[in-house]
């Protein structure tokens, strides 16, 4: 019997990873080796989805230590999504404490188990944010902690290839922003404000953002993998992301195509949005109340990441998701994460109810 194990596996794209993996028949169990088991997450879908997939198991444990563990299986394949990545969210040393370990230690435990085939998720930060177009061939210059830690990160896993090409299969994916059902990230943060008519432009209504659907990616790397091998090939890097990266407008208009719902979106000027993030942080920050108004996240909204996937391309790679398809799968899976917030609702909807 053949094996997948997916460290971070827990987390929200190694969920959808092991499902697409048990159901392509690419191996016959597959591990999630995590730090936090999916049923200690806030969020329940992830678990269910889990439940309802047979030859899934999970195993506690924390990338950041050497790993011990062994699987009774032989190991095909490892995929480490293992990373400390939120922003904001975390101090800069412990992107590099995770990220940075996290790989050593995966690299070092392939070699024991003798796996040959690793899938490794980098990040489209290693490139730093830019209005200009980015792809694969691009000089990488990230920005931030995450994107550095990212970028060293890659370099280890092509240490570990190095060490034998003959054998050996190493592929690296960079994805843009990954939404899908119990995403809870920028794009979810998207979604819920525009229907809760809290979304205002700020300028950016032709800012691209560069992402991908959650079932988009588990299908491509597999896909690059498998066309890897069949061509006899060691290496690949390649973006993951729609083509080209949606602008936010389209994200809005797709968002409201999909809930079935009309916005009319105001603009405000940048300077005020950020200046109102700034005073709400500063109250909420000490009080440790969550709010979704970030200084950080309010300047990511006009920032482009105008990224490029030229490798899939180029290997004529055919997507299975548009941007609307997409966003109708995601309220297919999960509608009430698509649900207008009662306190938001008019009095003649509540009333109708």
């Amino acid at each position: 019997m053949n094996c997948a194990v997916i460290f971070g596996g827990s987390g929200f794209i190694g969920t959808f990873f092991a499902k697409h993996l048990i159901e392509s028949k690419t191996v016959d169990k597959v591990y999630l080796y995590d730090k936090e088991q999916v049923d200690q997450k806030p969020f329940p879908y992830r678990e269910i989805l889990i439940s309802q997939i047979p030859h899934i198991e999970e195993i506690n444990g924390d990338v950041r230590h050497p790993v011990t563990w062994v699987p009774a299986e032989r190991v095909f394949l490892i995929a480490n999504f293992a990373a400390v990545h939120r922003e904001p969210g975390h101090e800069d040393f412990e992107y590099y404490e995770t990220n940075l370990l996290g790989a050593d230690n995966v690299c070092a435990w392939a070699e024991k188990v003798s796996c040959h085939n690793m899938i490794f998720t980098s990040s489209i930060a290693t490139y730093g944010p830019s209005e200009q177009i980015r792809d694969e061939r691009s000089l990488p210059v990230p920005t931030t902690a995450y994107g550095g830690s990212k970028l060293a990160a890659e370099k280890i896993h092509q240490v570990w290839l190095a060490a034998n090409q003959q054998t050996r299969h190493l592929v690296i994916v960079r994805p843009g922003v990954v939404f899908g059902p119990s995403e809870g990230g920028n794009v979810s943060r998207l979604v819920k404000s525009v229907i809760n008519r809290y979304f205002v432009y700020t300028g950016n209504r032709e800012t691209r953002k560069a992402g991908t659907y959650v079932k988009e990616l588990c299908i491509a790397m597999l896909w690059v993998l498998t066309k890897q091998q069949h061509n006899k090939l060691n290496f690949s890097l390649f973006n993951m992301t729609m083509n080209p990266g949606p602008s936010i407008d389209e994200y809005v208009n797709s968002v409201c195509a999909v809930a079935d719902i009309k916005r009319h979106v105001p603009s405000v000027p940048f300077r005020l949005l950020l200046a109102v993030a700034h005073c709400i942080d500063t109250i909420a920050r000490p009080l440790g109340i969550q709010h979704p108004f970030s200084p950080v996240r309010v300047k990511k909204l006009a920032r482009s990441n105008n990224v490029l996937p030229t490798f899939l391309l180029e290997n004529g790679y055919t997507y299975t998701y548009s941007l609307v398809s997409a966003l109708a799968d995601w309220k297919k899976s999960t509608p009430h994460e698509w649900e207008q917030s009662r306190l938001m609702r008019r009095p003649s909807a509540v009333a109708a109810r």
